[in-house]
């Protein structure tokens, strides 16, 4: 087997332009197809539209690698704040629950009176 590339034939179309046309000997076996399929390149726009309007090379980088963990930042400091949050729900109806029961008349006087506060 050698290594040399296949005869070419270059032919002029009706149109004008030029075509490559391999001489292949004639095969009774199927020709094979190798197809290539790639993966789609992630969305760039926001960078194309940086590098357009003059912002550097280095900008976009700290874009591509600052925006997802921005993202990832600021999701997790929400999750806390909500947490947090139940928590202290979750204590202050403990704590009042706790007063009414076992304070007798001076503990329900003053859970009426925090209930009266947290409505207005």
């Amino acid at each position: 087997m050698t290594h040399l590339p296949e005869p070419v034939q270059v032919v002029q179309l009706p149109d004008g332009t030029y075509a490559y046309i391999r001489n292949l000997p004639a095969q009774d076996a199927p020709q094979q197809i190798v197809q290539h399929v790639h993966q789609a390149p992630p969305d760039r726009t926001v960078q194309r539209i940086a590098l357009g309007s003059g912002v550097g090379a280095g900008a976009v980088a700290a874009g591509v690698y600052f925006g997802p963990l921005l993202v990832g930042v600021l999701t997790a400091i929400a999750a806390n704040i909500a947490i947090l949050a139940f928590l202290v729900v979750v204590l202050a109806w403990g704590v009042v629950t706790v007063v009414k029961s076992v304070g007798g008349t001076d503990g329900q006087a003053a859970a009426k009176s925090l209930s009266k506060s947290r409505r207005r």
